[in-house]
Formats: C-alpha cells, sequence, structure tokens
C-alpha cells in the first residue's frame, strides 16, 4: 500500500469514527448494521446511485464517501479479474461501508451478497442507450480506457455504435455484445434480496423510487434504527444528488437512442438482444 492510499485510508476510518460518534444515541439493528452496496451495470448510472445511497450517511451512521470501488473488467488493461478477487472485494468491506461495483452475479457474490451483511442495490438501463452512452464515454471521455484507441479509429459514430452493439469477438481484449455483457449481471434481477433500480425510473419518478430505495434498507434495519421523519430522509436523499460532481455524467436523458439508432442499427440490435428489452421491461415485444 503506497502513502497515499494509506493516509486516505486512514482518513476514511476517521471519518467512519465520527460518524459513529455523530449517530451514537442510535440503536444498533438486531443482525448489526449491514454493508451498502450499490451494483451498476456500466454506463447505467452508477455515480447517481452512489450519491443516493451516500445521502443516508445524513440521517444514519454510514460512511460519508465510497468505501472503494470495484470492477470486473480493469478499465485500462481490459483484463478480468477472477472469482477470487471478487470474493476479497466483497470481504474486504465492513459494516456502515458504502460501496459501489460493476459486479458480475458470479454464484458465489451472489450467495454472499444475498447475506444480512449487505444492503444491495442493482441499478441498470435501457441497452440501447447504454450502448449510445459507452460510444461517447469510450471515445471523447475516457481516453485511457482500453477500447479508446479503437473506437476512436473507427470512421464515424455510426461504426462505432455498431461496434458497442455487436462487441468485438475478434480481439485479443474481451469485450462481448451487449446481451451477452448484460448476461453476466442477469443474477440480480433474480435475487430477491437485491433491490432491481431502473435508471429512467430516477430521473422520471424519482420520489417514488427514492420511497422504494429507503424502504429497502428499513426491511434489514427497521424503522427504529433510523428514528427520523420520512420525509426528512427522503430530503436528505434527494439533496444528495449532484450531476456536476458525476466526471462521466452526460446527458442523465432517457430514451436517446432514438437520436442515433438507425435502420440498421436496429436490425443488428435485435439480433443479438432477443428478448433483453422485453425481460428488461423497456418494451413488450420485439417491434420496436
Amino acid at each position: 500500500m503506497t502513502l497515499k492510499s494509506s493516509l486516505r485510508r486512514g482518513l476514511y476510518q476517521t471519518e467512519k469514527l465520527v460518524q459513529r460518534l455523530r449517530f451514537a444515541s442510535r440503536p444498533t439493528p438486531e443482525n448489526g448494521w449491514p454493508i451498502l452496496l450499490g451494483i451498476s451495470f456500466p454506463k447505467s448510472g452508477t455515480h447517481l446511485l452512489d450519491q443516493i445511497l451516500l445521502g443516508f450517511s445524513n440521517v444514519a451512521p454510514f460512511s460519508r464517501r465510497v468505501a472503494s470501488f470495484f470492477a470486473n473488467y480493469d478499465g485500462e488493461s481490459g483484463r478480468r479479474r477472477d472469482v477470487e478477487e471478487t470474493l476479497a472485494w466483497l470481504h474486504s468491506l465492513r459494516p456502515l461501508d458504502t460501496a459501489s461495483a460493476h459486479l458480475f452475479s458470479l454464484p458465489e457474490a451472489v450467495e454472499l451478497v444475498a447475506t444480512p451483511a449487505f444492503v444491495p442495490y442493482f441499478i441498470h438501463r435501457d441497452p440501447r442507450d447504454i450502448v449510445v452512452s459507452h460510444v461517447f464515454y469510450v471515445t471523447d471521455m475516457e481516453p485511457n480506457h482500453v477500447q479508446h484507441s479503437y473506437f476512436s479509429s473507427l470512421p464515424d459514430f455510426d461504426a462505432r455504435l455498431k461496434a458497442s452493439i455487436l462487441g468485438r469477438p475478434d480481439s485479443d481484449v474481451e469485450f462481448f455484445d451487449i446481451a451477452t455483457r448484460f448476461n453476466a449481471y442477469n443474477g440480480w434481477l433474480d435475487c430477491p434480496n437485491v433491490m432491481q433500480i431502473h435508471f429512467e425510473d430516477l430521473i422520471n419518478d424519482r420520489i417514488l423510487t427514492l420511497n422504494r430505495i429507503l424502504d429497502h434498507l428499513l426491511s434489514r434495519v427497521g424503522a427504529s434504527a433510523l428514528p427520523v421523519p420520512r420525509e426528512r430522509i427522503l430530503e436528505a436523499l434527494e439533496a444528495s444528488i449532484n450531476p456536476t460532481r458525476s466526471p462521466t455524467f452526460r446527458s442523465g436523458k432517457t430514451g436517446e437512442w432514438k437520436k442515433y439508432f438507425n435502420a440498421e442499427h436496429k436490425r443488428i440490435f435485435k439480433d443479438v438482444a432477443g428478448d433483453l428489452l422485453v425481460k428488461l421491461g423497456y418494451e413488450s415485444n420485439n417491434d420496436w
């Protein structure tokens, strides 16, 4: 561990202690304080969910900053992290941490995250908007990303969008089509202890969604652990949202794919994605 990371860790632990002292009068939940875990499919509102979960620190002794971030793919090298690395990261988390991850639903990870040690949330987005956002991200916003050089070399946005939909099956670095990429997260959809969040609901029906996020936490810790008026908790969650603090936030709009998809993009997306949009609730059939 470098001196800088050691100092950062020390500061984090000090802040956690201050939080515990600040809320020392709060009763400890029956099963102890959990870890708040925000799981996100890439380009689906990771920072938005992080900010909301950190809002709980204003009404409970949870950490005031994200403890750590984990991704199953290293962004700069494209290396896929194995099961042991994934579990080691999950085991490194402590009660009252707030953590964030692009975390595959590996059976071992699902089993651990489903325990009372965690209060997990999984946010995803319309995959058509995801591929559009991905193109902007790797081409214009993250020059160190492993896919940056390739996407920048393509002649235009249409070609880049096709590549984001179809993946790069001929590449030495794993980058699958959009349906295969999402398959790695499918297990979170079927895990009853994980709350599923549509990014679109946080944009179009935020109050209802914040209520659901709160209820998911209360179902684990009990109302006595947060003896604060419900309205005040919701205000804390709402006030924590600040898009300008997200380094990758671009527009925060929904349905942007309609501006970029042409007939060919629609065709190839339907070919590779199958019933993915229906399964996620974004379409009732494949006729869109």
